[in-house]
């Protein structure tokens, strides 16, 4: 349920705000519903990581990859599909430490 709420709030707020947004997307909800840290975190983790690959293809495909590819070169990549998960994974770490963060605040709280 928490993997299914990150991955429809990374989704709606990735065409309309910041990219930092996937932070907040990602916090509240394991604030509210998280059970445990590793699930939250690997729920993070897993649904931006999925958005943020599906996004970033789905850009980078009508331009015939040209953007990516030259990104890639800059960055010192093989090629362009290292570039997407590379941007992935950052996404990625984005969610999940930030998924981790809300369930262990809600345990914070939840001791006092």
């Amino acid at each position: 349920m928490l993997f299914f709420i990150i991955l429809i709030l990374t989704f709606a707020g990735g065409y309309f705000l910041p990219w930092w947004v996937v932070a907040i997307a990602a916090f509240l909800p394991a604030l509210f519903i998280g059970k445990t840290p590793a699930k939250s975190f690997f729920a993070g983790f897993s649904a931006v990581f999925i958005v943020w690959a599906a996004m970033a293809f789905f850009k980078t495909v009508p331009n015939d990859n040209m953007l990516a590819k030259r990104v890639a070169t800059l960055m010192q990549l093989p090629n362009w599909i290292l570039l997407l998960i590379v941007t992935a994974l950052v996404g990625g770490l984005v969610g999940g430490m930030s998924a981790l963060s809300g369930v262990l605040v809600k345990r914070a709280l939840a001791k006092k």
